[in-house]
């Protein structure tokens, strides 16, 4: 789940865009919300939200060299996916149909526990009722499945699925990072060709952006996206997606989406209290 929801989230979310008359009815099922207000900000939904408030204030430590900073990312995933046990966070999903000017935000509790459980609490809704089922839902939806039944080895940035080459350093909202492009080996659905940018100190994932190589379904001609992402108690976690996929007959879907309020619980933490809990030492 984690190397999903930290590198491939764009891919995922707008795998199952439907176009009108086409489709099953999604399995996410939220309870109705009001439609007839059309927030246009995410500061309008999460007044006080800001991607900084998640982010541990930086202190600057020595610089990495580029593929030591490479295979700290990896190092760092692999540890993610081991040490996390869950987390929950408010998400903000705006999506808008730019050719027919459709839009529609939904606030909700987003809770997952590791390794194939995630699940969707709706907190309230504004805008179009066409765009909240045939796009947000949809795209909530694809999520869920792809945490329980896809197979993130094969779409993790690794030396398996992808090719790498440096580009050089750069400062990224005051932080130094490394640039990789990066070229996947195969062309599958999930694999994207673009960018990585790495923080310089750390190898932490601070962004990545590019084109999906292969559409996911025939609706979909194209997505593009770019996502960045905070350190959150020693993890590794998106806080803004912004995607942009070309669908037949619908034109343009754009799809923002904004995580805040982190709670993050390490798998140790976790064992620990439910020892405690069964009275064990």
């Amino acid at each position: 789940m984690l190397r999903v929801t930290s590198k491939y989230l764009a891919i995922i979310l707008l795998a199952g865009l439907p176009v009108p008359g086409f489709g099953q009815a999604s399995q996410f099922r939220p309870s109705a919300m009001r439609s007839d207000v059309v927030a246009t900000s995410e500061e309008a939904l999460f007044p006080t939200a800001s991607v900084n408030e998640l982010s541990i204030p930086h202190v600057q430590m020595p610089i990495m060299a580029p593929e030591l900073a490479l295979h700290a990312l990896q190092s760092r995933d692999e540890q993610q996916n081991a040490g996390l046990r869950s987390y929950t966070d408010e998400t903000l999903v705006m999506a808008e149909l730019l050719d027919t000017s459709q839009r529609g935000a939904f606030e909700l509790q987003r809770s997952f526990v590791a390794p194939r459980s995630l699940s969707f609490k709706p907190l309230s809704f504004t805008g179009d009722a066409f765009v909240k089922s045939n796009v947000i839902v949809r795209l909530l939806q694809s999520e869920v499945d792809y945490v329980t039944k896809g197979d993130p080895e094969q779409e993790a940035l690794t030396a398996t699925n992808y090719k790498f080459s440096y580009k050089g350093d750069q400062d990224l909202d005051g932080r130094a990072v490394h640039v990789f492009q990066v070229k996947p080996r195969h062309k599958r659905p999930g694999l994207f060709k673009g960018r990585i940018y790495l923080d310089a100190s750390t190898g932490s994932l601070v962004r990545s952006e590019g084109t999906v190589v292969k559409s996911p379904s025939f609706f979909i001609r194209k997505i593009e996206f770019v996502q960045d992402y905070a350190d959150v108690d020693h993890f590794t976690l998106p806080v803004h997606l912004h995607s942009t996929a070309w669908a037949r007959f619908v034109g343009r879907a754009v799809v923002d989406v904004f995580h805040r309020q982190y709670q993050a619980q390490p798998l140790n933490a976790s064992l620990a209290l439910d020892r405690g809990l069964a009275g064990q030492p």
